[in-house]
């Protein structure tokens, strides 16, 4: 086995709940591994598709919201419920989708949720009503979901330690492009269609996605390692993982500096247009390079510091960031330091958002390495996480009306401190011998 390997089962050991059965000794690589890493840049290439799926649903689709309300006349809060069903079912969605990969393997329960994906999109396309656009929408995003906690589930099938660090970076840089590009690609979609061509060609992404599947992406976890259990153990399964403080502690860490995320996304329209009056074209500006800043910095984690720095001081530093960013965020949107302009905030909301790119793969990377024998159900508990907490944080940047910033600095401060407390309260690092991640 590769040194990566061998270190796998020092780490485990070391690090594995107390009550948790000790895994099974490290077996050869399968054949499905085996070729799935020569694959290398096409495997790389097949799951950040996947990864990205999901922000393409959602981002292209906001363009045409307005278009939709017209079309179908609803309401604009019944057409926004579109969006919240998505991203419920995503949440969701990974409940049910983990446990099935680690009981059936990652190729069925994968290619059974992409085809219900491609039914349920096409179906969208044609929906004549808002209330069965928003259901078929919650199936849509049901159905996606498997792609993002399958991702997940295969790296760590293939990859350990160092190389999982490096590769969940490699994810980001893909992943992270696509809320960039999907919102221009809906509206130069909508320049030559109506909304429901957004749709048609979402589908036509699900189908090409799908054949590369089924051509490039093999079976990573092998027969002798899957669970034969139904639905009362998977529950088991995920009732041990949450109660591994450490794994919870890394899963709520991930989930609370996603949350800080969220509400960047759901108040930097506003804030940057209406509070501080950049146009449209200057907020895609800005956007675009806090995403760029975000990708960035995941590249310099991945290429630079894992295997130089423990996974854990680079999250560490990373939190440390997000909160001081945060922090100084509140003081200037408070009015400490008097009126500031758009530059100020617009370099506080950079520095935070490129913090993401130590905080995010690393969260992830550190969360399964705790968990070789369930890595579907642990992929689909941080996934789940990280939704429903960035969805209940998404709301309350607005609370206080769309006159001030505060609300969203106060979110992403209280997202970043609530990080900082799990990770020193449930992970404690210190208290685990140092590792050579």
């Amino acid at each position: 086995m590769p040194e990566s390997g061998q270190s796998k089962q020092g780490q485990v050991a070391q690090t594995g709940p107390a009550s948790a059965p000790s895994p099974p000794p490290v077996a050869p690589v399968s054949t499905g591994v085996a070729a799935a890493r020569r694959a290398g840049l096409v495997v790389t290439l097949v799951l950040g598709g996947l990864t990205a799926l999901p922000p393409l649903s959602m981002d292209m689709y906001l363009p045409a919201m307005p278009a939709v309300t017209d079309s179908l006349h609803a309401p604009a809060a019944t057409v926004q419920l579109t969006l919240t069903a998505c991203l419920a079912g995503m949440a969701l969605g990974q409940l049910v989708v983990g446990p099935m990969s680690d009981k059936w393997g990652r190729r069925r329960p994968l290619l059974a949720g992409m085809l219900v994906y491609i039914v349920a999109t096409a179906i969208c396309a044609f929906a004549p009503t808002a209330e069965m656009l928003i259901a078929f929408r919650l199936l849509q995003g049901l159905a996606g979901a498997a792609g993002i906690v399958i991702a997940r589930a295969v790296v760590r099938d293939l990859y350990d330690g160092v190389e999982m660090a490096r590769f969940f970076s490699t994810l980001m840089l893909i992943s992270g492009v696509a809320p960039i590009i999907a919102p221009l690609i809906g509206g130069q979609v909508l320049r030559v269609t109506d909304w429901r061509g957004i749709f048609v060609v979402l589908t036509a992404v699900g189908v090409l996605l799908t054949l590369v599947v089924v051509k490039w992406l093999h079976e990573t976890l092998p027969v002798e390692k899957r669970h034969g259990g139904g639905v009362g153990e998977a529950l088991r399964t995920m009732r041990g993982l949450l109660a591994d403080r450490v794994f919870a502690g890394y899963m709520l860490t991930g989930g609370l500096a996603f949350a800080a995320l969220f509400a960047y996304i759901s108040a930097s329209p506003f804030v940057v247009q209406e509070i501080y009056g950049a146009s449209p074209q200057a907020f895609s500006l800005l956007f675009g390079v806090n995403s760029i800043g975000l990708i960035t910095v995941g590249q310099i984690n991945g290429r630079l510091l894992v295997g130089r720095v423990s996974l854990d001081k680079a999250l560490g530093f990373g939190l440390a960031v997000i909160t001081l960013s945060a922090t100084a965020l509140l003081l200037m949107t408070a009015g400490v330091f008097g009126e500031v302009g758009l530059f100020p905030i617009a370099a506080g909301l950079f520095v935070l958002m490129s913090a993401m790119g130590l905080a995010m793969p690393n969260t992830n990377a550190l969360a399964l390495l705790r968990t070789p024998h369930a890595a579907g159900s642990a992929s689909a508990l941080i996934g789940t996480a990280s939704f429903l907490i960035g969805a209940v944080a998404s709301p309350l940047v607005g609370i206080a009306g769309e006159g001030t910033a505060v609300p969203m600095a106060v979110v992403q401060l209280v997202c970043g401190v609530g990080a900082v407390a799990c990770f020193v309260g449930l992970c404690r690092p210190w208290q685990r011998r140092p590792e050579a991640v």
